[in-house]
């Protein structure tokens, strides 16, 4: 739901008055990690999402599909960071995409009819033009297929798809996606990519500068776990993070038992480039504000 007017200008009187209470603070989102978020933290318009995230430092979106409002992100300083391949084109920067037919977005799986396939070859001519470094693939669910035929799937698409990313410059980034683990949002039940070990096999049999790994923090350690570890030995097969509170995919502090801050300097230190964007919801009865610039601080390293 939309916010009424009054309380529009009270929250962006707010994002401007904590941005300038951090600055002052030495606060603003500009330590050695790139910070990113999704649109629906804010659950504004796309002109008010933009002057938010410029006020608290953030330096870029994702998941803005809609290419009208490509240029309003440009006004305001953002990167469009990742992209998703919406089934029917320009999505609403707030609404889930439909589903797509079988196989849309869903490497592992079949695209029978090749719709996806065709659709992410045009974003990425797309994303070439307009400078967006990063679009999203995701692998479905099993169903009825094993680990090993979704594997065999996701390289052959990824290998019919990588010389177009290489020659235009787009990095493909695999998210994966826990198993139905309670405590967050509904997760799809067996999905394919929900360990990191599967999607890094992938990734490396594809062996492309422009395949690579988004790490969803939140799914990781709800699946995996051993987080640092794995992010020292395999930093180069990564070009993107999200972030979330384990358990319930909140804010990303002290209440939770992934340490963020940790993970922040192990990116810094590994001498990570790419994008690390908030993606989580605040708990009940939390100031969403207050929680944004908390836990932007805390990558802030």
């Amino acid at each position: 739901m939309m916010r009424s007017g009054f309380d529009r200008r009270r929250f962006l009187a707010a994002v401007a008055f904590g941005a300038t209470y951090a600055v002052s603070r030495g606060v603003s989102a500009r330590g050695r990690l790139r910070q990113g978020l999704t649109p629906h933290l804010f659950n504004q318009d796309i002109d008010d999402t933009c002057r938010m995230a410029q006020a608290l430092g953030i330096q870029g979106l994702d998941f803005v599909s809609n290419p009208a409002d490509w240029p309003t992100l440009k006004k305001y300083g953002l990167a469009m960071t990742v992209l998703r391949v919406d089934y029917g084109g320009g999505i609403s920067t707030l609404a889930r995409a439909p589903a797509g037919p079988a196989g849309w977005n869903a490497i592992g799986t079949p695209d029978l009819d090749g719709q996806f396939e065709a659709a992410l070859r045009e974003r990425i001519d797309a994303a070439a033009i307009h400078g967006i470094p990063n679009i999203l693939v995701t692998c479905g669910v099993r169903g009825n297929l094993s680990y090993d035929e979704g594997k065999r799937n996701a390289i052959g698409f990824l290998q019919r798809v990588r010389a177009h990313a290489e020659a235009r410059g787009v990095t493909l980034v695999m998210e994966n996606i826990n198993s139905g683990h309670s405590g967050g949002p509904p997760a799809p039940p067996g999905s394919m990519f929900d360990h990191l070990p599967w999607g890094l096999d992938v990734v490396v049999q594809v062996n492309s500068p422009r395949v690579k790994l988004l790490v969803d923090l939140y799914h990781a350690q709800l699946m995996d776990g051993n987080i640092t570890n794995f992010l020292r030995q395999n930093i180069q097969w990564i070009g993107h993070f999200h972030t979330g509170g384990v358990p319930g995919r909140h804010e990303i502090d002290e209440t939770q038992e992934l340490n963020y801050r940790h993970v922040a300097n192990v990116l810094a230190d590994l001498d990570y480039r790419g994008f690390i964007s908030h993606e989580w919801t605040p708990s009940a009865g939390q100031d969403k504000l207050a929680m944004l610039r908390k836990s932007i601080a805390i990558i802030d390293v």
